[in-house]
């Protein structure tokens, strides 16, 4: 494993996810009218990983909840869940992500708080503020989840939810250069996976670019474990893929999602 010049993760992300709005990243395109027309209506679905809708009854209901949306920015989430009748809070480190939340809001008349920061620092909530929290695919941009856990935890009421959509580190244990240019699996990295630790800095910026953001492969043990360290309990858990995009779809779900309850 190569040792790199520490960089501030966060502060990289940043700068990196509002690069990824202005280049029109899938992640970065608010619902449209229609949509939120239908969920006023009732008839609204989310995802977590790239393809599977949520179930329901994971919910429990959204209307008149309290809803984080945590590291969920993107006009995407916060205004269905808005749209459908719950009190959204959305949460994101790009302020360019929160911009898109915003404009969803503003054009279709909804109520949506926006706030910058962190999703490993929570401290802008006070203790039991939710009754949900909707966390979709975007700890992988984080390098150190075990916090990101316990402040769910933390700002959760009893009872409340956490929906949570993540990647099996099997993703991270092949060379993305081969798996990219030859269509080849060779495992290659161990798990924890860091692109700022695993690879050297060279390969990084040949493979990825120089504003791409940083990601990082966590353990199973972090990831499920650390829900449960933090408090919570396992209700609900499926898999999803790429949706058919990438070479390992053939071979295993990449993606997993949880329900977790306090």
């Amino acid at each position: 494993m190569t040792k790199q010049t520490p960089l501030d993760v966060v502060q990289y992300n940043k700068e990196a996810w509002n690069k990824e709005v202005e280049q029109g990243n899938t992640w970065t395109i608010p619902v449209d009218e229609e949509t939120i027309e239908k969920a006023r209506q009732g008839d609204w679905d989310i995802v977590l990983t790239p393809t599977k809708a949520v179930p329901k009854e994971w919910f429990d209901g959204v209307k008149g909840k309290d809803i984080l949306c945590m590291a969920s920015g993107g006009g995407q989430q916060g205004p269905l869940l808005a749209a459908a009748g719950g009190r959204v809070t959305v949460f994101d480190n790009s302020p360019a992500q929160l911009q898109r939340d915003r404009d969803a809001s503003d054009a279709h008349g909804l109520d949506i708080v926006t706030v910058e920061g962190d999703m490993a620092n929570l401290s802008a909530f006070v203790d039991n503020a939710f009754d949900l929290i909707v966390h979709p695919v975007s700890n992988l941009f984080c390098s150190d989840i075990k916090p990101v856990w316990q402040e769910a935890h933390r700002v959760l009421r009893p009872g409340g939810r956490m929906l949570s959509g993540f990647c099996n580190p099997l993703l991270y244990i092949f060379d993305a250069e081969k798996e990219e240019q030859q269509n080849i699996l060779e495992v290659r990295h161990s798990i924890p996976y860091s692109d700022i630790g695993s690879i050297t800095e060279e390969e990084r910026l040949r493979i990825y670019g120089g504003e791409a953001p940083l990601e990082f492969g966590h353990s199973l043990e972090d990831q499920i474990g650390g829900q449960c360290v933090a408090g919570f309990k396992i209700a609900g858990f499926y898999e999803d893929t790429f949706g058919g995009e990438k070479l390992l779809d053939k071979y295993i779900s990449v993606f997993m999602a949880t329900l977790a309850v306090k």
